[in-house]
């Protein structure tokens, strides 16, 4: 094979034959006129031949192959991993990265999805896991296969999550502190990352109209909303962390059916287009009473996973000040409205809640160590107390993991990058978005809409030809909840598109749109239509 390899000495070695594990090399010493044929073995950790090689006076064979040792036993005197191998491979990569998942993975003509089945893929992917490591290349071609076999949720036809498209800087926040490598518990060991946290809670916070509290990031919606409840809890019975939940009574947290029953031994509540009515709320707290049961917390929602909903947090809050409840609002996907001044009245009252989730962070406004007195396990060989430098830097204490994974980074460099200004106008472009695929969906036959979005999440029925004028036969609903999930296969296995369906509440199968990526255009909406159309005609 061609190719060139430079070596410590910066003398070319030209590669001519690579077979399995050996690799052989021409080499020229152009000072002594002498053709030296190296022979590698890849099964073990590249050799230092430079000095072998400047000492070879004729026409030889230099092999280092012999008995192979089992990986990290053979120079116990060297480092480990080779640092120029691991860096050359890593640059090869990221070129694989670029092209197939940045490039092919954004345009418009690529597929979503390159579509095997299980077994399939399995075997294109070759997952076994053996006793002996691969070579580079083989390794290489093991990135490309899991970029093309992925879902591209950077295409702009991806509709299916709550999440699609990418920025380039908060990549790159990722990619450096995937690098990185580090923990964010103490100030030692994450400096930067502690300071820069606190800088983007406090920056949220200002968003939503305090002036002071505590936050942390967490790692999604559910373990941030599971604080709230924790943290609620522990304020109106401390005695929990020492004694348990044993020791408390019965205890109710009341929410929306759509987002779930998240209560101990609770009562859940009506709901209507997926919004809690508040009337209802006072009843099931009086009933909650009057059955033995403590409420404590009332966890509302701005943006429901499914309709997009907002709870009237006005008079939610009303309710939570005459019962003494903690109220924690559930923002982790429709708080980015308050970037925008023109959405941003579908969070009002938000400033009245104790705590909230918005994209994965945990805000609170309360005295700063409720979240350190509740979770802190006071472990010494992290949180001594007599360190050179402020001990409230250290913020392991408060999390219930101790150690977390980096998250401020990419928000913060994408923050950077845009300004608030430029969040601004994704969210409002979001919403221009939506409101062109809703009017342009209301002109077109067979699209029946399931209410008028609040936000960004576009759900419907498609009424196949052969369904339409039917809607009164007894088959229809069967017949109709069958129409998303073949739509859905189609567009899968052809890689067009992806967008989600669900059944809820009584309703059979329909599609749930979500138009939140930062690179959709009109045309995408219009793309999106006449796909649905082509796809579902023919049922």
């Amino acid at each position: 094979m061609g190719g060139e390899c430079i070596f410590q000495s910066s003398q070319p070695v030209n590669r001519y034959l690579q077979c399995h594990e050996l690799v052989l090399y021409k080499y020229r010493n152009h000072a002594k006129n002498l053709l030296v044929i190296v022979i590698i073995d890849f099964r073990i950790r590249l050799p230092r031949l430079y000095s072998t090689l400047s000492a070879l006076t004729s026409l030889d064979y230099v092999t280092t192959t012999g008995p192979s040792q089992p990986y990290g036993q053979q120079h116990l005197n060297e480092p480990l991993l080779d640092h120029r191998e691991g860096q050359l491979f890593l640059t090869e990569a990221f070129k694989v990265i670029l092209e197939e998942v940045l490039c092919k993975g954004t345009d418009v003509n690529e597929k979503v999805c390159e579509w095997r089945e299980p077994e399939e893929l399995a075997t294109l992917l070759d997952l076994e896991l053996r006793e002996y490591g691969e070579q580079q290349h083989q390794l290489l071609q093991r990135v490309r296969d899991v970029a093309k076999y992925s879902v591209k949720t950077n295409h702009p036809r991806f509709f299916n999550q709550l999440f699609a498209g990418v920025d380039y800087h908060a990549l790159t926040g990722r990619f450096l502190t995937e690098a990185l490598n580090t923990s964010q518990y103490t100030y030692e060991v994450a400096p930067v990352f502690v300071l820069m946290e606190d800088e983007v809670l406090s920056k949220l916070r200002s968003l939503v109209g305090w002036a002071q509290g505590d936050g942390i990031f967490c790692p999604g919606g559910t373990m941030s909303n599971m604080y709230a409840m924790n943290l609620a809890r522990y304020r109106a019975f401390p005695e929990v962390k020492l004694k348990g939940q044993w020791a408390l009574p019965r205890l109710a947290v009341f929410t929306s059916q759509e987002v779930g029953e998240n209560n101990f031994n609770s009562c859940s509540l009506l709901s209507y287009r997926g919004c809690m009515i508040t009337d209802d709320l006072s009843e099931k707290i009086e009933l909650a009473k009057s059955q033995g049961a403590v409420p404590f917390l009332v966890h509302a929602t701005s943006g429901t996973t499914v309709q997009g909903a907002f709870d009237p947090l006005e008079p939610i809050a009303d309710i939570c000040d005459r019962q003494g409840l903690w109220m924690h609002v559930d923002a982790a996907w429709g708080g980015s409205v308050l970037f925008s001044k023109e959405h941003r009245h579908l969070m009002r009252g938000v400033e009245r809640w104790e705590s909230g989730a918005c994209s994965g962070i945990q805000l609170l406004e309360c005295n700063f160590d409720l979240l350190k007195r509740c979770h802190s396990a006071d472990a010494t060989y992290l949180f001594q107390q007599d360190k050179f430098y402020d001990m409230s830097l250290d913020t392991g204490d408060k999390s219930i993991q101790c150690g977390r994974k980096v998250d401020c980074l990419k928000l913060w460099l994408m923050w950077k990058a845009v300004g608030s200004q430029g969040l601004e106008e994704r969210v409002d472009r979001a919403f221009a978005h939506t409101r062109y695929l809703v009017e342009k969906m209301m002109k077109r036959e067979g699209f029946q809409l399931i209410g008028k979005p609040e936000f960004v999440n576009v759900c419907f029925w498609f009424i196949p030809p052969s369904l339409r004028g039917k809607e009164n036969s007894p088959d229809y609903q069967d017949r109709l909840s069958k129409v998303a999930p073949v739509i859905k296969e189609r567009m899968i296995k052809q890689g067009t598109m992806m967008v989600g369906y669900q059944p809820l509440g009584g309703r059979v199968n329909f599609f749930r749109m979500i138009v939140i990526s930062p690179q959709l255009s009109y045309q995408d909406m219009t793309f999106f239509l006449d796909e649905i159309e082509r796809l579902g005609n023919n049922l």
